[in-house]
C-alpha cells in the first residue's frame, strides 16, 4: 500500500508581541496575518524526496524575525527534527518563503519575532 505524504497544518505562534492595549481590530489583523504566512509555509514546505522514501517522518521550531516589510532577516531552529534529511530542508524553506506577507499596520515593531512549528508526517 502507498503512503501518501501531507504536511501536518501548520501553526504559528507568536512570542514576543504584545497583544496588551491592543484593539479587537488589531488582534483580528495579527490573526489574519497569521493566517496568511500559515497558507505560505504549506504552499512552500517540501517533504523531502529522500525522506519519504525512507518514511521518515519529524517535527521542528523555527524561531523568525521579520522586519516591517516581512523580510526574514533572522531565524535559528529553536528545535530540531533530529533527522539530518528534515533539518537540512528547514534553510530552504525559509530561503522559499522568504519574504512573508507584510504584518499589518498595526504591528508598530520595527521587527517581530514568532515561532513556526513544522511538521513533516506520512498519512
Amino acid at each position: 500500500m502507498t503512503r501518501i505524504a501531507k504536511h501536518a497544518l501548520v501553526l504559528l505562534v507568536l512570542v514576543g508581541i504584545a497583544y496588551v492595549g491592543m484593539t479587537p481590530a488589531t488582534a483580528a489583523d495579527m490573526k489574519g496575518w497569521k493566517r496568511k504566512i500559515a497558507m505560505v509555509i504549506a504552499k512552500k514546505q517540501v517533504y523531502p524526496r529522500s525522506a519519504l522514501m525512507r518514511e521518515i517522518e519529524g517535527s521542528a521550531k523555527v524561531k523568525v524575525t521579520v522586519d516591517a516589510s516581512g523580510k526574514i532577516v533572522n531565524y535559528e531552529i529553536v528545535q530540531p527534527t533530529g533527522q539530518s534529511v528534515l533539518d537540512r530542508e528547514i534553510p530552504r524553506l525559509i530561503k522559499r518563503i522568504d519574504p512573508l506577507p507584510k504584518p499589518p499596520a498595526e504591528a508598530t515593531a520595527e521587527e517581530l519575532t514568532f515561532i513556526i512549528p513544522l511538521a513533516w508526517r506520512l498519512q
